[in-house]
């Protein structure tokens, strides 16, 4: 029998316990790989582009460290009014750091025809919005604009639109944080609450 002395087999305990370590740290950093490869990939939708209705390219980065509320609109539909309030939400509280966001959209009713200039003048002229009027896009089906398809489908509250001024609102850090139905008005005394709360 080869008899083993007790340097070796200490040598040998030492050697084996950090193949161990090693291994185990290995298993660790593959395991947290992919929550932050998901965080990381949840901050992309700052990045997507989009269009202002003038044409200038932009993205959520553009409004860093500003609360964001987001709605699709439409100039002929029964909340069409909410325009007003939409406008009268942001000149309150604009100064305080809230961005209305608007995106005209098609999607219901065909409510929202017009081209971007008719409707930069319909909102201009009919309601006096002078809060950031986006390009038309598509907010559902299969040509639905990146950033809804992040809003509506990536985000932690998923779920389609279901009609014209439905509303999500963004922390400062982009984060979408609270959905609204079409039927929440601007001056909802919960979103207007939440709004503050943000801010």
């Amino acid at each position: 029998m080869v008899k083993i002395g007790s340097a070796v087999l200490i040598t040998m305990f030492l050697t084996f316990s950090v193949v161990i370590v090693t291994a185990s740290e290995k298993e660790e950093k593959s395991n947290m790989t992919p929550d932050k490869t998901t965080m990381a990939a949840n901050k992309d939708h700052v990045a997507i582009p989009f269009e202002s209705i003038d044409g200038k390219k932009m993205s959520l980065k553009d409004w860093q460290g500003k609360v964001v509320l987001i709605v699709n609109v439409a100039s002929k539909c029964g909340n069409t009014p909410q325009y007003s309030g939409l406008e009268k939400l942001y000149q309150t509280y604009k100064d305080k750091g809230l961005v209305v966001v608007g995106f005209p959209a098609n999607n219901f009713g065909g409510q929202e025809p017009g081209t971007n200039e008719e409707i930069l003048d319909f909102c201009r002229t009919t309601y006096d919005v002078t809060f950031p009027m986006m390009s038309k896009v598509s907010v559902k089906g299969d040509d639905k604009h990146p950033l809804f398809v992040y809003l509506t489908e990536k985000s932690s509250l998923p779920g389609e639109i279901q009609w014209n001024f439905s509303k999500f609102l963004l922390d400062k850090r982009g984060n979408l944080v609270a959905r609204y139905p079409s039927q929440v008005k601007p001056d909802d005394k919960e979103l207007v609450e939440k709004i503050e709360s943000l801010l």
